[in-house]
Protein backbone atom coordinates (compact mmCIF):
# COMPACT_ATOMS: atom_id res chain seq x y z
CA UNK A 1 0.00 0.00 0.00
CA UNK A 2 1.40 3.31 -0.70
CA UNK A 3 1.68 5.53 2.30
CA UNK A 4 -0.69 9.04 2.09
CA UNK A 5 1.48 12.47 0.89
CA UNK A 6 2.06 14.47 3.90
CA UNK A 7 -0.09 17.44 4.48
CA UNK A 8 0.76 21.09 5.82
CA UNK A 9 -1.10 20.08 8.81
CA UNK A 10 -0.24 17.01 10.76
CA UNK A 11 -3.39 15.09 11.68
CA UNK A 12 -4.38 14.47 15.02
CA UNK A 13 -3.88 11.67 16.60
CA UNK A 14 -5.38 10.75 19.94
CA UNK A 15 -2.89 10.45 23.44
CA UNK A 16 -0.08 12.40 21.22
CA UNK A 17 1.35 15.64 23.14
CA UNK A 18 2.51 17.77 19.86
CA UNK A 19 4.29 21.21 20.86
CA UNK A 20 3.15 24.23 19.74
CA UNK A 21 5.41 25.90 16.96
CA UNK A 22 7.29 28.49 17.77
CA UNK A 23 6.28 32.12 17.22
CA UNK A 24 7.84 33.50 13.59
CA UNK A 25 10.60 36.38 14.40
CA UNK A 26 9.79 40.00 13.48
CA UNK A 27 11.87 42.03 10.90
CA UNK A 28 13.27 43.32 14.11
CA UNK A 29 14.57 40.26 15.28
CA UNK A 30 11.72 40.27 18.27
CA UNK A 31 9.37 37.34 18.19
CA UNK A 32 5.89 38.26 16.91
CA UNK A 33 2.65 38.22 18.86
CA UNK A 34 0.11 35.93 18.09
CA UNK A 35 -3.06 36.40 19.51
CA UNK A 36 -3.57 33.27 22.60
CA UNK A 37 -5.75 30.68 21.12
CA UNK A 38 -7.91 28.31 23.91
CA UNK A 39 -7.02 25.59 25.44
CA UNK A 40 -7.66 22.18 23.85
CA UNK A 41 -10.97 20.91 25.64
CA UNK A 42 -9.69 17.08 25.79
CA UNK A 43 -12.99 16.36 28.18
CA UNK A 44 -14.92 17.30 25.16
CA UNK A 45 -12.86 15.74 22.52
CA UNK A 46 -13.19 12.57 24.67
CA UNK A 47 -16.79 12.61 24.63
CA UNK A 48 -17.23 13.41 21.35
CA UNK A 49 -15.63 10.31 20.06
CA UNK A 50 -17.17 8.28 22.69
CA UNK A 51 -20.97 9.35 21.32
CA UNK A 52 -20.10 9.02 17.74
CA UNK A 53 -19.18 5.01 19.35
CA UNK A 54 -22.29 4.81 20.93
CA UNK A 55 -24.17 6.30 18.06
CA UNK A 56 -22.70 3.61 15.57
CA UNK A 57 -23.96 0.95 17.98
CA UNK A 58 -27.31 2.18 18.53
CA UNK A 59 -27.92 2.33 14.59
CA UNK A 60 -30.16 -0.27 13.53
CA UNK A 61 -29.79 -2.71 10.23
CA UNK A 62 -33.25 -3.74 9.20
CA UNK A 63 -33.22 -6.47 6.87
CA UNK A 64 -36.73 -6.77 5.04
CA UNK A 65 -38.80 -8.95 2.95
CA UNK A 66 -36.54 -12.03 3.64
CA UNK A 67 -37.63 -15.59 4.05
CA UNK A 68 -36.27 -16.00 7.63
CA UNK A 69 -35.25 -19.45 8.45
CA UNK A 70 -34.73 -19.11 12.57
CA UNK A 71 -33.60 -22.49 12.85
CA UNK A 72 -35.77 -23.13 16.00
CA UNK A 73 -38.85 -22.23 15.31
CA UNK A 74 -41.20 -21.91 12.17
CA UNK A 75 -39.72 -20.04 8.82
CA UNK A 76 -41.73 -17.09 7.80
CA UNK A 77 -41.80 -14.21 5.82
CA UNK A 78 -40.84 -10.64 7.10
CA UNK A 79 -37.86 -8.80 9.21
CA UNK A 80 -34.88 -9.26 10.84
CA UNK A 81 -34.03 -6.02 13.11
CA UNK A 82 -30.21 -5.63 14.62
CA UNK A 83 -28.80 -2.90 16.88
CA UNK A 84 -25.41 -2.91 18.50
CA UNK A 85 -24.49 -6.32 16.66
CA UNK A 86 -27.27 -8.32 18.27
CA UNK A 87 -30.95 -9.27 16.95
CA UNK A 88 -33.69 -6.76 18.50
CA UNK A 89 -36.41 -8.00 16.70
CA UNK A 90 -37.83 -10.30 14.32
CA UNK A 91 -41.17 -11.47 13.02
CA UNK A 92 -43.52 -11.13 10.30
CA UNK A 93 -44.91 -7.79 11.23
CA UNK A 94 -42.05 -6.55 13.07
CA UNK A 95 -41.92 -2.59 11.98
CA UNK A 96 -38.76 -1.08 10.49
CA UNK A 97 -37.54 2.25 12.97
CA UNK A 98 -37.30 5.78 11.45
CA UNK A 99 -33.85 6.14 10.33
CA UNK A 100 -33.04 2.54 10.06
CA UNK A 101 -30.39 1.00 7.57
CA UNK A 102 -33.09 -0.93 5.68
CA UNK A 103 -31.78 -4.01 3.36
CA UNK A 104 -34.54 -5.17 1.39
CA UNK A 105 -34.17 -9.18 0.89
CA UNK A 106 -36.61 -9.49 -1.83
CA UNK A 107 -37.65 -12.58 -0.81
CA UNK A 108 -34.65 -14.47 -0.31
CA UNK A 109 -33.48 -16.78 2.36
CA UNK A 110 -32.06 -15.15 5.61
CA UNK A 111 -30.37 -17.81 8.05
CA UNK A 112 -27.90 -18.01 10.78
CA UNK A 113 -24.34 -18.18 9.76
CA UNK A 114 -23.18 -21.74 9.96
CA UNK A 115 -20.67 -23.34 11.99
CA UNK A 116 -17.88 -25.80 10.94
CA UNK A 117 -17.04 -27.35 14.48
CA UNK A 118 -13.38 -28.82 13.03
CA UNK A 119 -11.69 -27.33 10.49
CA UNK A 120 -7.17 -26.30 10.66
CA UNK A 121 -8.34 -23.21 9.14
CA UNK A 122 -5.49 -20.94 9.86
CA UNK A 123 -3.09 -23.59 10.75
CA UNK A 124 -2.76 -25.69 7.65
CA UNK A 125 -3.16 -23.77 4.60
CA UNK A 126 -4.68 -25.38 1.54
CA UNK A 127 -2.16 -26.27 -0.84
CA UNK A 128 0.69 -26.14 1.77
CA UNK A 129 2.81 -28.49 3.15
CA UNK A 130 6.24 -29.04 5.44
CA UNK A 131 7.15 -26.13 7.34
CA UNK A 132 4.30 -23.91 6.44
CA UNK A 133 2.10 -26.25 8.42
CA UNK A 134 1.31 -25.48 11.86
CA UNK A 135 -1.27 -28.24 12.51
CA UNK A 136 1.02 -30.78 14.67
CA UNK A 137 3.56 -30.44 17.24
CA UNK A 138 4.59 -34.28 16.33
CA UNK A 139 7.16 -33.99 18.66
CA UNK A 140 6.03 -35.71 21.94
CA UNK A 141 2.50 -37.71 21.69
CA UNK A 142 1.29 -35.42 25.15
CA UNK A 143 1.04 -31.89 23.61
CA UNK A 144 -2.18 -31.24 25.61
CA UNK A 145 -0.81 -27.56 26.54
CA UNK A 146 -0.28 -26.37 22.92
CA UNK A 147 -2.81 -24.18 21.69
CA UNK A 148 -4.29 -23.76 18.19
CA UNK A 149 -5.06 -19.73 19.23
CA UNK A 150 -0.93 -19.52 18.76
CA UNK A 151 -0.56 -20.73 15.70
CA UNK A 152 -3.56 -19.24 13.59
CA UNK A 153 -3.18 -16.78 10.88
CA UNK A 154 -6.60 -14.52 10.40
CA UNK A 155 -5.31 -14.16 6.40
CA UNK A 156 -5.40 -17.40 5.39
CA UNK A 157 -7.54 -17.46 2.33
CA UNK A 158 -9.83 -20.25 3.75
CA UNK A 159 -11.64 -17.37 5.74
CA UNK A 160 -11.94 -15.58 2.60
CA UNK A 161 -13.55 -19.14 1.19
CA UNK A 162 -15.47 -19.98 4.69
CA UNK A 163 -17.41 -16.44 4.09
CA UNK A 164 -18.48 -17.12 0.27
CA UNK A 165 -20.03 -20.58 1.63
CA UNK A 166 -21.93 -18.81 4.43
CA UNK A 167 -19.76 -19.77 7.30
CA UNK A 168 -19.54 -17.28 10.41
CA UNK A 169 -17.95 -19.34 12.98
CA UNK A 170 -15.57 -22.55 13.21
CA UNK A 171 -13.89 -24.54 15.57
CA UNK A 172 -10.00 -24.62 14.57
CA UNK A 173 -8.31 -27.70 16.10
CA UNK A 174 -4.62 -28.68 16.18
CA UNK A 175 -3.70 -32.11 13.99
CA UNK A 176 -4.09 -35.64 14.67
CA UNK A 177 -0.92 -36.93 14.80
CA UNK A 178 -0.49 -36.73 18.53
CA UNK A 179 -2.81 -38.96 20.83
CA UNK A 180 -3.54 -35.47 23.02
CA UNK A 181 -3.13 -32.52 20.44
CA UNK A 182 -3.74 -29.50 22.09
CA UNK A 183 -6.31 -26.90 22.85
CA UNK A 184 -8.72 -25.48 20.36
CA UNK A 185 -10.30 -22.35 19.72
CA UNK A 186 -13.62 -21.36 18.38
CA UNK A 187 -13.48 -17.74 16.07
CA UNK A 188 -15.51 -16.05 13.79
CA UNK A 189 -14.64 -16.03 9.85
CA UNK A 190 -13.41 -12.51 9.33
CA UNK A 191 -10.63 -10.61 11.46
CA UNK A 192 -7.09 -8.71 11.57
CA UNK A 193 -6.46 -9.57 15.17
CA UNK A 194 -7.16 -13.28 15.88
CA UNK A 195 -8.11 -11.68 19.56
CA UNK A 196 -11.26 -9.90 17.76
CA UNK A 197 -12.35 -13.24 15.99
CA UNK A 198 -12.42 -15.12 19.51
CA UNK A 199 -15.56 -17.09 20.62
CA UNK A 200 -14.10 -19.16 23.03
CA UNK A 201 -10.52 -20.08 23.77
CA UNK A 202 -9.85 -22.88 24.49
CA UNK A 203 -12.96 -24.59 23.04
CA UNK A 204 -12.03 -28.56 23.92
CA UNK A 205 -8.87 -30.35 24.21
CA UNK A 206 -8.05 -32.29 21.17
CA UNK A 207 -7.07 -35.74 21.24
CA UNK A 208 -6.70 -39.05 18.44
CA UNK A 209 -7.16 -43.13 18.27
CA UNK A 210 -6.95 -44.60 15.08
CA UNK A 211 -4.09 -44.84 12.39
CA UNK A 212 -2.80 -41.13 13.08
CA UNK A 213 -0.46 -41.53 16.23
CA UNK A 214 0.11 -44.88 15.32
CA UNK A 215 1.77 -44.03 12.18
CA UNK A 216 3.72 -40.59 13.13
CA UNK A 217 5.40 -42.07 16.08
CA UNK A 218 5.81 -46.05 14.98
CA UNK A 219 8.01 -44.72 11.80
CA UNK A 220 10.09 -43.40 15.24
CA UNK A 221 10.20 -46.51 16.90
CA UNK A 222 8.32 -44.57 20.11
CA UNK A 223 5.33 -45.13 21.86
CA UNK A 224 2.41 -45.19 20.60
CA UNK A 225 2.94 -47.59 17.68
CA UNK A 226 0.00 -49.78 18.34
CA UNK A 227 -3.77 -48.59 19.52
CA UNK A 228 -2.75 -50.56 22.65
CA UNK A 229 0.03 -47.78 23.47
CA UNK A 230 -2.11 -44.89 21.98
CA UNK A 231 -4.89 -45.17 24.88
CA UNK A 232 -1.79 -46.02 27.44
CA UNK A 233 -0.87 -42.56 26.50
CA UNK A 234 -4.45 -41.00 26.80
CA UNK A 235 -4.54 -42.68 30.48
CA UNK A 236 -0.63 -41.86 32.12
CA UNK A 237 -1.74 -37.95 30.73
CA UNK A 238 -4.85 -38.09 33.01
CA UNK A 239 -3.56 -40.36 35.84
CA UNK A 240 -0.91 -37.55 35.91
CA UNK A 241 -3.41 -34.77 36.09
CA UNK A 242 -5.45 -36.45 38.45
CA UNK A 243 -2.44 -36.80 40.87
CA UNK A 244 -1.52 -33.02 39.97
CA UNK A 245 -4.95 -32.04 41.12
CA UNK A 246 -4.54 -34.25 44.57
CA UNK A 247 -1.64 -31.74 45.26
CA UNK A 248 -2.28 -28.65 47.68
CA UNK A 249 -2.83 -25.84 46.58
CA UNK A 250 -0.83 -23.84 45.62
CA UNK A 251 0.15 -26.40 43.04
CA UNK A 252 2.82 -25.64 40.56
CA UNK A 253 1.79 -24.28 37.22
CA UNK A 254 2.12 -27.08 34.51
CA UNK A 255 1.05 -26.16 31.08
CA UNK A 256 0.01 -30.02 29.80
CA UNK A 257 -1.75 -30.86 33.56
CA UNK A 258 -3.53 -27.58 33.09
CA UNK A 259 -5.15 -28.33 29.96
CA UNK A 260 -5.79 -31.88 31.15
CA UNK A 261 -7.65 -30.57 34.45
CA UNK A 262 -10.30 -28.36 32.52
CA UNK A 263 -11.32 -31.34 31.20
CA UNK A 264 -11.35 -33.35 34.35
CA UNK A 265 -13.33 -30.86 35.63
CA UNK A 266 -15.65 -30.44 32.82
CA UNK A 267 -14.89 -26.65 31.98
CA UNK A 268 -14.20 -27.98 27.89
CA UNK A 269 -15.02 -31.38 25.89
CA UNK A 270 -12.22 -34.04 25.50
CA UNK A 271 -12.37 -33.90 21.57
CA UNK A 272 -12.06 -37.30 19.92
CA UNK A 273 -10.96 -37.79 16.65
CA UNK A 274 -12.04 -41.68 15.85
CA UNK A 275 -13.10 -43.57 12.72
CA UNK A 276 -13.44 -47.18 13.68
CA UNK A 277 -16.44 -48.77 15.40
CA UNK A 278 -13.78 -50.26 18.07
CA UNK A 279 -11.72 -47.20 18.36
CA UNK A 280 -15.23 -45.10 19.34
CA UNK A 281 -15.59 -47.74 22.05
CA UNK A 282 -12.36 -47.23 23.32
CA UNK A 283 -13.14 -43.23 23.38
CA UNK A 284 -16.38 -44.07 25.63
CA UNK A 285 -14.14 -46.30 27.58
CA UNK A 286 -11.65 -43.65 28.64
CA UNK A 287 -14.44 -41.09 28.85
CA UNK A 288 -16.04 -43.57 31.46
CA UNK A 289 -12.95 -44.26 33.46
CA UNK A 290 -12.08 -40.83 33.74
CA UNK A 291 -15.74 -38.62 33.66
CA UNK A 292 -15.17 -35.65 31.56
CA UNK A 293 -17.67 -34.97 28.09
CA UNK A 294 -17.13 -36.63 25.73
CA UNK A 295 -17.48 -35.44 21.97
CA UNK A 296 -16.66 -38.15 18.97
CA UNK A 297 -15.21 -36.02 15.72
CA UNK A 298 -15.11 -38.05 12.20
CA UNK A 299 -17.37 -41.00 13.58
CA UNK A 300 -17.04 -42.71 10.41
CA UNK A 301 -18.43 -46.00 11.85
CA UNK A 302 -20.20 -44.54 14.64
CA UNK A 303 -23.30 -45.37 13.82
CA UNK A 304 -23.06 -48.74 13.74
CA UNK A 305 -23.29 -48.23 17.73
CA UNK A 306 -25.39 -45.37 17.08
CA UNK A 307 -28.10 -46.67 19.92
CA UNK A 308 -24.90 -46.42 22.13
CA UNK A 309 -24.13 -43.14 21.85
CA UNK A 310 -27.44 -41.87 21.85
CA UNK A 311 -28.59 -43.21 25.20
CA UNK A 312 -25.55 -41.35 26.55
CA UNK A 313 -25.76 -38.06 24.69
CA UNK A 314 -22.72 -37.84 22.97
CA UNK A 315 -22.43 -35.67 19.81
CA UNK A 316 -20.69 -37.02 16.91
CA UNK A 317 -19.09 -34.21 14.46
CA UNK A 318 -19.52 -36.33 11.20
CA UNK A 319 -17.10 -35.65 8.29
CA UNK A 320 -15.21 -35.44 5.93
CA UNK A 321 -17.85 -36.23 3.55
CA UNK A 322 -16.19 -35.76 0.26
CA UNK A 323 -12.85 -37.65 0.81
CA UNK A 324 -11.85 -40.83 -1.22
CA UNK A 325 -11.13 -44.04 1.66
CA UNK A 326 -7.49 -43.28 1.56
CA UNK A 327 -6.94 -45.81 4.83
CA UNK A 328 -8.62 -48.56 5.86
CA UNK A 329 -9.74 -46.62 9.09
CA UNK A 330 -12.13 -45.22 6.38
CA UNK A 331 -13.60 -47.71 4.28
CA UNK A 332 -17.12 -47.57 6.57
CA UNK A 333 -17.14 -43.85 4.96
CA UNK A 334 -20.67 -42.88 3.10
CA UNK A 335 -22.78 -40.28 2.89
CA UNK A 336 -25.73 -42.20 4.25
CA UNK A 337 -23.57 -42.16 7.50
CA UNK A 338 -25.31 -38.98 8.84
CA UNK A 339 -28.99 -39.80 8.07
CA UNK A 340 -28.07 -43.02 9.76
CA UNK A 341 -26.43 -41.68 12.98
CA UNK A 342 -29.72 -38.86 13.15
CA UNK A 343 -31.90 -41.91 12.99
CA UNK A 344 -30.28 -43.28 16.05
CA UNK A 345 -31.30 -40.23 18.15
CA UNK A 346 -27.86 -39.00 17.66
CA UNK A 347 -27.47 -35.33 17.75
CA UNK A 348 -25.03 -34.75 14.51
CA UNK A 349 -22.93 -32.37 13.36
CA UNK A 350 -21.76 -31.88 9.28
CA UNK A 351 -17.64 -30.94 9.38
CA UNK A 352 -14.93 -30.79 6.32
CA UNK A 353 -11.80 -30.71 8.60
CA UNK A 354 -10.48 -27.64 6.15
CA UNK A 355 -8.52 -28.08 4.22
CA UNK A 356 -9.42 -31.80 3.50
CA UNK A 357 -12.86 -30.50 2.30
CA UNK A 358 -12.75 -27.10 0.95
CA UNK A 359 -14.73 -25.04 3.49
CA UNK A 360 -17.25 -23.11 1.59
CA UNK A 361 -18.38 -26.70 0.60
CA UNK A 362 -19.73 -27.28 4.27
CA UNK A 363 -23.44 -27.08 3.04
CA UNK A 364 -22.84 -28.92 0.07
CA UNK A 365 -21.73 -32.10 2.19
CA UNK A 366 -25.46 -31.68 3.88
CA UNK A 367 -27.36 -31.32 0.98
CA UNK A 368 -25.93 -34.71 0.12
CA UNK A 369 -26.34 -36.23 3.49
CA UNK A 370 -30.10 -35.61 2.48
CA UNK A 371 -30.02 -36.85 -0.34
CA UNK A 372 -28.58 -40.30 1.11
CA UNK A 373 -31.39 -39.94 3.63
CA UNK A 374 -30.99 -37.37 6.19
CA UNK A 375 -33.92 -34.97 6.73
CA UNK A 376 -33.43 -31.08 5.69
CA UNK A 377 -34.14 -29.97 9.25
CA UNK A 378 -31.28 -31.81 11.02
CA UNK A 379 -29.33 -31.16 8.09
CA UNK A 380 -29.83 -27.57 8.68
CA UNK A 381 -29.56 -27.87 12.39
CA UNK A 382 -25.87 -30.09 11.66
CA UNK A 383 -24.27 -26.76 10.28
CA UNK A 384 -26.49 -24.54 12.91
CA UNK A 385 -27.67 -24.80 16.35
CA UNK A 386 -26.06 -28.28 17.26
CA UNK A 387 -21.96 -27.55 16.41
CA UNK A 388 -22.67 -24.00 18.47
CA UNK A 389 -24.20 -26.29 21.29
CA UNK A 390 -20.50 -29.00 20.94
CA UNK A 391 -18.57 -25.55 21.45
CA UNK A 392 -21.44 -24.50 24.37
CA UNK A 393 -22.01 -21.20 22.57
CA UNK A 394 -25.32 -21.82 21.51
CA UNK A 395 -26.77 -18.85 23.54
CA UNK A 396 -25.09 -16.54 21.17
CA UNK A 397 -24.72 -18.25 17.91
CA UNK A 398 -26.42 -20.97 15.38
CA UNK A 399 -30.25 -20.03 15.22
CA UNK A 400 -32.05 -16.64 15.35
CA UNK A 401 -33.36 -15.29 18.44
CA UNK A 402 -33.61 -11.62 20.40
CA UNK A 403 -30.38 -11.17 22.08
CA UNK A 404 -28.50 -13.47 20.37
CA UNK A 405 -25.21 -12.33 17.72
CA UNK A 406 -26.14 -10.90 14.20
CA UNK A 407 -23.96 -13.63 12.67
CA UNK A 408 -26.39 -13.67 9.38
CA UNK A 409 -26.73 -15.07 5.74
CA UNK A 410 -29.06 -13.79 3.10
CA UNK A 411 -29.31 -16.92 0.65
CA UNK A 412 -30.34 -16.32 -3.17
CA UNK A 413 -32.27 -19.42 -1.95
CA UNK A 414 -33.16 -22.47 -0.35
CA UNK A 415 -28.93 -23.28 0.65
CA UNK A 416 -29.53 -27.03 0.37
CA UNK A 417 -30.14 -26.41 -2.82
CA UNK A 418 -26.74 -26.62 -4.78
CA UNK A 419 -27.55 -23.55 -7.47
CA UNK A 420 -27.71 -21.21 -4.63
CA UNK A 421 -25.36 -18.75 -3.07
CA UNK A 422 -24.64 -16.59 -0.29
CA UNK A 423 -25.23 -13.20 -1.19
CA UNK A 424 -24.46 -10.98 1.53
CA UNK A 425 -23.09 -12.04 5.10
CA UNK A 426 -23.17 -9.99 8.20
CA UNK A 427 -20.87 -11.38 11.14
CA UNK A 428 -22.69 -8.83 14.23
CA UNK A 429 -24.60 -6.87 11.88
CA UNK A 430 -21.40 -5.90 10.34
CA UNK A 431 -21.51 -6.68 6.66
CA UNK A 432 -18.45 -8.72 5.85
CA UNK A 433 -19.38 -10.07 2.71
CA UNK A 434 -21.28 -9.34 -0.92
CA UNK A 435 -21.66 -11.04 -3.83
CA UNK A 436 -22.03 -9.53 -6.98
CA UNK A 437 -24.18 -11.30 -9.50
CA UNK A 438 -23.74 -9.01 -12.29
CA UNK A 439 -19.94 -9.86 -12.41
CA UNK A 440 -20.01 -13.03 -10.83
CA UNK A 441 -17.57 -12.00 -7.96
CA UNK A 442 -17.60 -12.15 -4.13
CA UNK A 443 -15.97 -9.00 -2.11
CA UNK A 444 -15.14 -9.90 1.35
CA UNK A 445 -14.44 -6.67 3.41
CA UNK A 446 -11.22 -5.11 4.62
CA UNK A 447 -9.54 -6.81 7.27
CA UNK A 448 -7.36 -4.06 7.85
Amino acid sequence: MTPPLPTSKPAFVPGRVTKPAKPAASPSGKSKATPAKPATDTASISAAIREAAAAAKRRVLAITNAHVVPIDGAPFHGTVLVEGGKILALGASVQVPAGAEEVNAQGQWLLPGFIDAHVHLGMHPEGELGSTSDVNEATDPLMAGVRAIDAVDPFDPGFDDALAGGITAVNVNPGSANPIGGLAVALHTHGRYIEEMVLRSPSGLKSALGENPKRFYGEKKQTPSTRLGTALVIRKAFMAAQNWLALPEPRPRDAQMEALAMVLRREIPWRQHCHRTDDVATAIRLADEFGYDLVIDHGTEAHVIGDVLAKRGTPVLIGPLFTAKSKPELRGRSLANPGKLAAAGVEISIITDHPVVPINFLVHQATFAVKEGLDRETALRSITINPAKVLGLADRIGSLAVGKDADLVLWSGDPLDVMQRAMKVFIGGKPVYTYDAATRVGAVASRV
